[in-house]
């Protein structure tokens, strides 16, 4: 198996059956792959229509958190499952177009070896404003004190070596720097512009309160990480 397709949800009913049958017709033919999605503690009907779509994927493998872990947690949890070495993650929400997986993949395989993440860039925005003044913001203030070099860290399409990820500090929220973690371990990132669409259902699960006040604790926290990273240059003796 080649590809690992991780995806969280959280309450994605509405969205969750068409976002998988899109994956597997963008995959058809491309690689191995299986698709981890990991319910994390939905209270709506996403569960039963996991179960539904299960009997019409067989790629397709479903892991619950009893309750709600967060969406980070949610993606180790995938990761953790996954039997392949190579690892793409999306929301599901349906805005990540599938057919870019393809592409960030090969990107990926095709890279320098010291490039060890390739991510999304939504150059166009199908989101409120608020969401976008906020993400802006929040990405040009992570660029000027981490230095992550990527203009969309925040994107949920992103590809990387499963070891790459393992291989990182875990904390709550931690998938919204993942760049900054990468080059803290002294390797590279890639951005790819990808497109980005419409939310056709559901609702999100982020707001003012849960992503500003808890994005500055997490940024100052970060910040502490990265002036502590130790990277050896490593020599053996004769």
């Amino acid at each position: 198996m080649d590809l690992a397709i991780v995806i969280p949800v959280l309450n994605e009913a509405e969205s969750i059956a068409s976002l998988l049958e899109e994956i597997a017709a963008a995959l058809t033919g491309q690689a191995g792959y299986e698709i981890i999605v990991v319910d994390d503690g939905s209270t709506d009907a996403t569960r039963a229509g996991l179960s539904r779509c299960r009997e019409r994927c067989p790629a397709l493998r479903v892991i619950r958190h009893r309750t709600r872990c967060g969406q980070s947690a949610a993606i180790a949890t995938g990761i953790a499952a996954a039997r392949s070495a190579w690892i793409v993650t999306l929301d599901g929400d349906g805005q990540n177009n599938p057919a870019d997986i393809p592409r960030l993949y090969r990107t990926l395989r095709e890279a320098p070896a010291d490039v060890a993440l390739v991510i999304g860039h939504r150059t166009r925005r199908r989101d409120s404003l608020l969401k976008r003044v906020s993400s802006r913001i929040a990405n040009r203030v992570r660029a000027l004190v981490l230095g992550d070099g990527t203009p969309d860290s925040a994107c949920g399409l992103k590809a990387f070596a499963r070891e790459t990820f393992v291989g990182l500090p875990r904390f709550d929220h931690m998938h919204r720097f993942l760049p900054a973690l990468v080059r803290r371990q002294g390797a590279r990132v890639l951005s790819v512009e990808i497109t980005q669409r419409e939310r056709t259902g559901g609702r999100s699960n982020y707001g003012l309160n849960n992503r500003l006040w808890v994005g500055i604790v997490d940024l100052l926290g970060m910040w502490w990480l990265k002036r502590r990273a130790l990277r050896p240059v490593v020599e053996e003796g004769e």
